[in-house]
């Protein structure tokens, strides 16, 4: 007599080293923002605190201890750091909750914690990576596919309530700070991995269910901020009529941004030739949110293109990982995390180009900010973990 066994081809993995262009890039990118962020910090520096190099050394230490926490998510199995995602992100929404009553207020907006002569922490910033982390251990134990329509009736109240509940949650208090822009980022990320996580029409269609719903809610968060309002005008103006409206008020930063921009042309002024970090842009922003105006500014279309095709190389090698990660969670966690810096890097540079209007997202490594940096390293070293495990079958 003979039977038949049924056998499962079993999938092997390996243990490799880190992706090499991932991590040139991080190390590069670190490298070359400080240096970009001291040179658009010159003159604000000198100003407030007669001194130079006080935002640079300020970055360096915000990369130091971004490397230290970040070792421990390299070298810590990722697996066994997702384990803890949901007690991570119960503590960043109290952390969000608490900062709306306990938060230190600047410019109309509770975003921040200080605790004596520590440097200000932002809770919205950590948001991002705990929204990555849930939802990356989520999806993975529950992919969804849905053959019959019952079954996809059945998935609304099992997967896309709960889903819009807990992103809701999170997306509403960082609204409240306010800070539309951290918001925008964390419900693009988290529906793109939520439509990824589906394996049929059913998950899809549902999933885009969520579009206008998101659409309307955008919609409210413009409509009761009245600067939301102006920018918007501004931006509707500029790309319309191809000039900016009052150019002496609301319209004053944008309009600062294009002519750094024009006067660069194709090569630049040259490194440290910039005119527009001399207090004519708004704040601080020439060292914050508009850091990649400055640069084409002193280095022309040239190197604003260089800096867009890295982040695209950035984008493939993201993925890439994600194709290649031994298992859900992996391949999860790398998507999430290549959608969020990838949107937030061109979302940034798109604003400071006139392509979209200005929203105060941060530029990845060339946007001086503690919690921001603190919490990029360790998405690159999360990142660069899920890439030392691949499947070889």
């Amino acid at each position: 007599m003979s039977s038949k066994r049924k056998t499962k081809r079993k999938v092997s993995h390996s243990y490799h080293s880190p992706d090499k262009i991932v991590l040139v890039f991080l190390i590069a990118m670190a490298i070359f923002g400080s240096i970009m962020i001291y040179d658009a910090s010159v003159y604000m520096a000198n100003a407030v605190f007669n001194n130079q190099f006080r935002f640079l050394i300020s970055q360096i230490v915000w990369i130091f201890f971004g490397g230290v926490i970040g070792s421990i998510f390299y070298f810590v199995d990722y697996r066994k750091i997702l384990k803890i995602s949901v007690p991570f992100l119960a503590f960043i929404i109290f952390l969000l909750v608490l900062v709306l009553v306990a938060g230190v207020e600047m410019n109309g907006s509770k975003r921040w914690f200080q605790i004596g002569p520590l440097p200000q922490i932002q809770p919205a910033e950590f948001a991002k990576l705990a929204i990555v982390m849930y939802f990356a251990s989520w999806f993975s134990k529950n992919e969804y596919s849905h053959s019959k329509l019952e079954d996809s009736k059945k998935a609304f109240t099992k997967a896309i309530v709960p889903f819009l509940v807990i992103l809701g949650t999170v997306a509403l208090l960082i609204l409240i700070e306010p800070d539309l822009g951290t918001a925008m980022i964390i419900c693009i990320t988290a529906f793109l991995m939520f439509f990824l996580s589906g394996k049929d029409k059913f998950h899809r269609k549902g999933s885009l269910t969520i579009i206008p719903l998101a659409l309307l809610l955008g919609v409210i968060a413009i409509v009761i901020e009245p600067y939301r309002i102006e920018r918007i005008k501004t931006y509707f103006n500029l790309i319309l009529n191809g000039e900016v409206a009052d150019p002496r008020g609301t319209g004053y930063q944008m309009q600062q941004i294009l002519i750094g921009i024009g006067s660069g042309g194709l090569i630049g002024k040259g490194f440290g030739q910039s005119r527009q970090r001399f207090g004519y842009l708004v704040e601080n922003t020439a060292f914050t949110d508009s850091t990649f105006a400055v640069l084409l500014e002193e280095m022309g279309l040239l190197g604003g293109t260089a800096i867009i095709i890295a982040w695209v190389v950035f984008l493939w090698r993201g993925f890439k990982i994600a194709l290649c990660a031994s298992d859900k969670q992996g391949q999860y966690l790398a998507t999430g995390i290549t959608i969020w810096l990838s949107s937030q890097a061109f979302l940034n540079m798109a604003a400071n180009v006139g392509l979209v209007p200005l929203t105060g997202i941060p530029l990845p490594f060339l946007t001086y900010g503690g919690s921001s940096t603190i919490v990029t390293i360790i998405a690159f070293a999360l990142l660069l973990n899920v890439s030392r495990y691949t499947k070889d079958a």
